[in-house]
């Protein structure tokens, strides 16, 4: 597996990430409570597993106490992957979260995407340098995510972060309540898509690419290809995997993307 440098940490190209973990779709209510059945610990825990074998080293996962105590049994078990937390609103205040991150081993922290954009059409984003410095302050590489390619136009302006996750589809703006719904209307457009790109293209710190496949949406190997094709010096790719009907998920995730990268990555 190729790896990344962002900043201290070594990154492999593909990171796994969590919302099927937690019953985050993207989809609709029956899947994401399908998905919440489906991914009892010890399953999470064989896919981590998994993913190792594979030669991924980096998971994406929430602050919340789900993640937290999965990832000690995790640990215990002897698991390495090492953490990017994201903070999530509706279990705690941005300083609630970091310090679960830090508690639980984190090397890095970044804020939710839902909170940035949120801030953003709140006109708030001022509050973010002070928890961007509290993470670091915690030993912790310090991020933000958004949807909406305007938090990383601001972020670049205003923000001294390590990293960047820049989701590929702005599919419900958050201007009135950060979180995520259940059965929230979303849209996943390819002028979104090519919008973030654009934005990604002209950014200086390293960016973590996610929701490449729109939630399932796209095929994914023109997913993976456009990811690669668009990735730069020290960029990854997040992506979850929901393994309930496709066993083999992961591990034909991890090909495609490791195809893509030989395509343009000498």
């Amino acid at each position: 597996m190729r790896t990344v440098r962002i900043g201290d940490c070594e990154v492999s190209r593909f990171i796994l990430g969590s919302n099927p973990f937690s019953g985050f779709s993207h989809q609709n209510p029956d899947t994401d409570l399908a998905m919440k059945r489906y991914y009892t610990v010890e399953r999470i825990k064989q896919t981590l597993f998994e993913a190792e074998s594979l030669g991924v080293n980096t998971l994406v996962a929430r602050t919340d106490f789900h993640i937290l105590r999965m990832l000690l049994e995790y640990r215990d078990q002897g698991g390495t992957l090492q953490w990017f937390a994201q903070t999530c609103p509706e279990v705690g205040s941005h300083q609630a979260c970091v310090a679960r991150a830090h508690s639980g081993g984190a090397r890095a922290c970044h804020i939710h995407g839902g909170v940035m954009d949120y801030l953003l059409a709140q006109n708030k984003l001022d509050e973010i340098p002070a928890v961007i410095d509290l993470i670091r302050s915690k030993g912790m590489l310090a991020g933000i995510a958004g949807h909406n390619p305007a938090v990383f136009e601001w972020a670049e302006e205003h923000l001294d972060a390590d990293y960047y996750l820049c989701c590929y589809y702005n599919s419900a703006h958050r201007n009135e309540r950060a979180e995520h719904v259940s059965g929230m209307s979303e849209w996943f457009g390819e002028e979104d898509r090519q919008a973030m790109l654009r934005t990604i293209a002209g950014i200086r710190r390293p960016v973590i690419h996610y929701k490449i496949l729109a939630a399932g949406r796209n095929d994914p190997a023109e997913a993976f290809d456009v990811a690669a094709r668009n990735l730069r010096e020290n960029d990854a790719v997040c992506v979850g995997v929901y393994t309930k009907d496709a066993p083999n998920m992961l591990r034909d995730d991890v090909r495609l993307l490791e195809a893509a990268l030989a395509k343009y990555w000498k």
